[in-house]
């Protein structure tokens, strides 16, 4: 039986998923005029740039794709080049949002939909991204890449997590969660 070398990227993707679902409901009520906490698409910044990027995209990118393309997988006109291209679009989403929230804490009126627009493009892409890699691309994976190849792979994501601080999950794990607590809050 191979060791798996996806499950722990689909884990993760439910807690980006999660995040994305707070960063949806924020966007929209920031439209309504609702919600003008603008600190709050910082820290949406934060989890994606360092827990979904950083952390997660670097597993993908530096090791599972690398295997993908030296088992047989060409580099260009693929899914890995696909995939690689969709992380870039949602980095310029990101950075829209970011830039469109520091303007609007500096005192910057009407930057509500600029922040807005990125969040919620950003979620829809993302939430595509995942489909695609937890349906099509990392079962792919599963059958491509030959067993010898797997311990490679798992220490390569070893290799990535040690790159941060310790707790470095956990401490997004709770972000997520009292984010998530923050909307139940507004709801009630």
């Amino acid at each position: 039986m191979k060791r798996d070398i996806t499950k722990a990227l689909v884990t993760e993707h439910k807690l980006i998923l999660r995040m994305l679902a707070v960063l949806e409901k924020n966007a929209e009520a920031t439209v309504s005029g609702t919600f003008a906490d603008y600190g709050f698409f910082l820290t949406g910044v934060d989890f994606i740039r360092n827990y979904a990027d950083r952390y997660h995209h670097a597993k993908e990118e530096d090791v599972l794709f690398e295997a993908l393309v030296q088992n047989g997988m060409p580099r260009e006109n693929s899914p890995v080049a696909a995939m690689l291209m969709e992380h870039d679009l949602g980095r310029a989403h990101v950075k829209a949002m970011e830039e469109a929230a520091l303007a609007a804490l500096a005192g910057e009126t009407r930057r509500e939909r600029d922040i807005a627009d990125n969040a919620l493009a950003y979620v829809a892409l993302l939430r595509d991204h995942i489909a695609k890699e937890d349906t099509i691309l990392y079962p792919l994976a599963e059958r491509l890449i030959p067993e010898e190849a797997r311990d490679g792979i798992i220490a390569g994501y070893e290799a990535a997590e040690a790159r941060t601080a310790a707790g470095f999950a956990a401490k997004y794990q709770e972000l997520v969660a009292a984010c998530e607590r923050e909307v139940l809050l507004k709801a009630a």
